[in-house]
């Protein structure tokens, strides 16, 4: 879903990061303890925000947390100045993730966070119920993509991102962004179809 810049600077302080970035990478390649901490602080709910959105459990986003920033140290190295220190570290959450998703068999529950969150002012108990039954088929149904479609759904369906900033936080190209997104949306309508959910 390509977004104007309003919306992108929302998602994505870039000029907010920016100010202090440079410095906080600098200290961050120099294996200053304290920094590690403070790009904890600044950043730990976004990527938390993400692998939850990604992998669908609780325990599972914090185990992707922690070792998204448990790498950081290391990783840091192969920071550009292309991009932001948040999504390098959505880039390493996605690594691990991989890897928590492979290993995690079928139990997840990616829309939880929505089933979770009431629909809106004044719904009715029977809206609020349809709600979470959707998502919870959206979760079951996302179970039966591929790792690649799936981190593509969930970062521009359910994380909003453009597929420019997907491709490049993925390191593939916008095109094989869309065709995966493309794929997994085909994919997750035969899922609704196969069971008669609208």
């Amino acid at each position: 879903m390509d977004r104007g810049p309003m919306a992108l600077a929302m998602e994505f302080p870039v000029s907010a990061e920016a100010a202090g970035q440079r410095d906080l990478v600098d200290r961050l390649r120099a294996g200053e303890t304290a920094s590690l901490g403070e790009a904890y602080d600044l950043h730990h709910a976004f990527v938390r925000k993400f692998a939850r959105s990604l992998v669908g459990q609780d325990a599972l986003a914090e185990d992707v947390v922690q070792e998204t920033f448990v790498a950081l140290p290391q990783a840091i190295r192969r920071f550009t100045e292309g991009s932001t220190l948040r999504t390098f570290l959505v880039g390493i959450a996605v690594n691990h993730a991989r890897h928590a998703v492979r290993a995690a068999a079928r139990r997840r529950a990616v829309a939880d966070r929505w089933a979770a969150q009431p629909v809106g002012p004044g719904a009715t108990p029977e809206v609020d119920l349809r709600h979470r039954q959707l998502a919870e088929a959206l979760s079951r149904a996302l179970d039966e993509l591929s790792i690649e479609h799936r981190v593509a759904f969930v970062l521009c369906e359910l994380q909003e991102l453009s597929a420019v900033e997907c491709a490049a936080l993925l390191e593939v190209p916008e095109a094989t962004v869309r065709t995966r997104v493309f794929n997994a949306k085909r994919k997750l309508r035969a899922w609704f179809e196969r069971r008669g959910i609208r």
